[in-house]
């Protein structure tokens, strides 16, 4: 039977020990790191399967260490802070967090969060390798075979330029692209005409978004680009 490997990134010993203990009482292998440059270390080392990041780190924020994970991982990822400000939450998710539970916490609370995102994590992952032609993230189905796209049913009509941004996205759920690198992927040339990507996006959210000034798939993540989310509300 597989055993997942958890990385505690968390500058406080105390607590890292704290949650070892917990973890490794359901099983879990642990690997833990007091600073945001040994994690990334780690889990550029081993096999990880979930991630608890601290946000106040030494070295390397729990911010920054998870934007640089976001850059080749959907590993899924859970925020640990002291701070419960509505903006640290947001903040921590729009650069590709799964969750965030503030501290001090209940152990009970953490160990279904930790379950809950390992569930959800492998589930995507099995059917994602199951359907190697088929995303489907919420009610939105890209079935790459056929090209077809299809929102809660309905079959949708995307130009070409439109249906490959979509690809991108989707086949790279809660990665967040810069608008160059999706200029650069999708029209194989060097990122000359930024404004088309924003023009394309708006489009495709016409098309794919119930409310497309309020978008649930299609985000921006303000100052570096956009990602399809993977946390989808119902």
């Amino acid at each position: 039977m597989y055993t997942y490997n958890i990385l505690i990134a968390e500058d406080e010993k105390e607590i890292a020990d704290a949650i070892e203990i917990y973890l490794r009482n359901q099983n879990y292998n642990v690997f833990k790191a007091y600073d945001g440059l040994t994690a990334l270390e780690i889990f550029n080392k081993e096999t990880i399967d979930l991630i608890l990041m601290d946000i106040m780190m030494p070295k390397l924020n729990g911010m920054e260490a998870t934007l640089k994970i976001r850059k080749t991982s959907i590993v899924p990822i859970i925020m640990l802070s002291a701070k419960s400000e509505d903006i640290d939450k947001v903040l921590g998710l729009n650069l590709g967090a799964d969750d965030y539970i503030t501290k001090p916490f209940n152990p009970i609370e953490l160990l279904a969060r930790v379950n809950s995102n390992l569930r959800r994590f492998t589930n995507y992952t099995h059917c994602n390798t199951m359907k190697k032609n088929i995303i489907q993230a919420g009610g939105i189905t890209l079935n790459d075979e056929t090209k077809e796209v299809m929102a809660d049913d309905e079959p949708i009509k995307l130009t070409p330029l439109e249906y490959k941004i979509l690809y991108l996205l989707m086949g790279n759920p809660g990665k967040v692209f810069s608008i160059e690198e999706i200029y650069e992927k999708v029209w194989n040339e060097p990122a000359y005409n930024t404004d088309t990507v924003t023009v394309h996006i708006r489009r495709i959210r016409e098309k794919i978004e119930i409310n497309p000034k309020e978008p649930k798939y299609l985000k921006v993540v303000w100052g570096i680009g956009y990602k399809f989310e993977t946390q989808i509300k119902k």
